[in-house]
């Protein structure tokens, strides 16, 4: 059993909980959104404590889904309209790349 999340941990997840629906950061983008650390930080908080919060949407900045979750990751992909690239394996991030809370355009990713 963890401990409970730390501060660095709840603001992670909470940066989390923000990404809309068929939206998608990376682990860097989140550290970015956070304000310290870096995707490697953000991956183990994710990796200890993301069962909570919508963690598809935190993805490799590839846009390859979570390793070992790809399947139920998209399985959220298509039920959000997530845009995926043409070989259906991973996110087309110039589409659903979430720009963050103070740029987000209510309608979705790009093209939807």
């Amino acid at each position: 059993m963890h401990a409970d999340p730390d501060e660095y941990a709840e603001a992670v997840l909470d940066a989390v909980e923000l990404i809309p629906p068929g939206c998608v950061m990376s682990y860097g983008d989140v550290a970015e959104l956070v304000g310290r650390g870096g995707p490697r930080q953000v991956g183990r908080v994710m990796s200890l404590y993301g069962g909570g919060v919508p963690w598809w949407r935190v993805i490799r900045a590839d846009g390859s889904p979570p390793k070992c979750h790809e399947g139920r990751a998209h399985e959220h992909y298509r039920a959000e309209g997530t845009p995926l690239r043409p070989d259906g394996r991973r996110v087309d991030m110039t589409r659903a790349r979430w720009p963050g809370p103070s740029q987000h355009d209510p309608a979705g990713p790009a093209g939807s």
